[in-house]
């Protein structure tokens, strides 16, 4: 493994990681996602702005909610991980965001019937707890990322698929929403391609999503990093499936 690309490219990953910024990565072309045919973002600006009362679920750092005001007067944030919920009260406290650290998804630290829309790009969610949480009428906007995600890069290093979100999927997210009491209105589920041009940068974006290879450590995948780094530069690049899937929900 005398190969000095190789070690450069291991080398250049030990950057700190932190909100939800894969800039390091997307902005310079080194990873590109082929496109959904929905844009969360585009779906979510026209009901934030009807808004009253805003919730974002597993906000990260805010880089993206942020980008989504005006916000109505009543609007809160959650996170989840601890190292985020500074940065986030740094981006989203001056535009009027209450943002709450969480450590349950069964136990939000919200009254009941208190949002008429919460929404939830990528972030866990308990259906019971977001019913109680949501006023009568109220939406529910998420987009998930479903259990066979990039499960590619799983085989290819031969490492087993995370059990625990195996069979998330549009079909049992669907079926636990309407046993809470919510009426579907939008459902959809595509799997576009990712496509990594440099082992670094799969490196980088396993270190950043740590459940879709649990306990990952470079030492222990050294070789089959390698294999994979030398198939990228026999090919150059390497692909793998996402999963994504979007519901918007009614409480009824």
């Amino acid at each position: 493994m005398n190969d000095t690309r190789f070690i450069e490219l291991l080398n250049e990953v030990k950057q700190e990681f932190s909100g939800w910024d894969f800039s390091f990565v997307t902005e310079t072309g080194r990873i590109q996602n082929e496109l959904l045919s929905w844009s969360y973002g585009s779906i979510t600006m026209p009901v934030v702005r009807k808004a009253t009362s805003l919730l974002d679920m597993g906000t990260g750092g805010g880089e993206f909610f942020s980008l989504l005001r005006p916000f109505p007067d009543n609007v809160f944030a959650t996170e989840g991980f601890k190292p985020n919920i500074p940065i986030a009260k740094k981006k989203l406290e001056p535009l009027g965001v209450t943002v709450l650290p969480f450590e349950k998804d069964n136990e939000l630290p919200f009254t009941s019937n208190q949002f008429g829309l919460i929404i939830n790009k990528h972030e866990s969610y308990c259906p019971a707890e977001v019913r109680r949480i949501s006023k009568k009428n109220g939406i529910f906007l998420t987009q998930q990322v479903g259990g066979l995600d990039c499960k590619e890069i799983n085989d290819a290093l031969g490492m087993p698929i995370n059990q625990e979100y195996l069979n998330w999927n549009l079909d049992r997210a669907l079926k636990e929403l309407e046993e809470h009491h919510f009426n579907v209105l939008v459902k959809k589920e595509e799997f576009p391609t990712q496509r990594f041009y440099d082992i670094g940068a799969l490196v980088y974006y396993l270190k950043a999503i740590p459940w879709q290879i649990p306990n990952f450590n470079l030492e222990d995948l050294k070789e089959q990093l390698f294999s994979l780094h030398k198939k990228i530069e026999k090919d150059g690049y390497f692909d793998a499936k996402q999963h994504r899937f979007l519901i918007k929900a009614k409480a009824i």
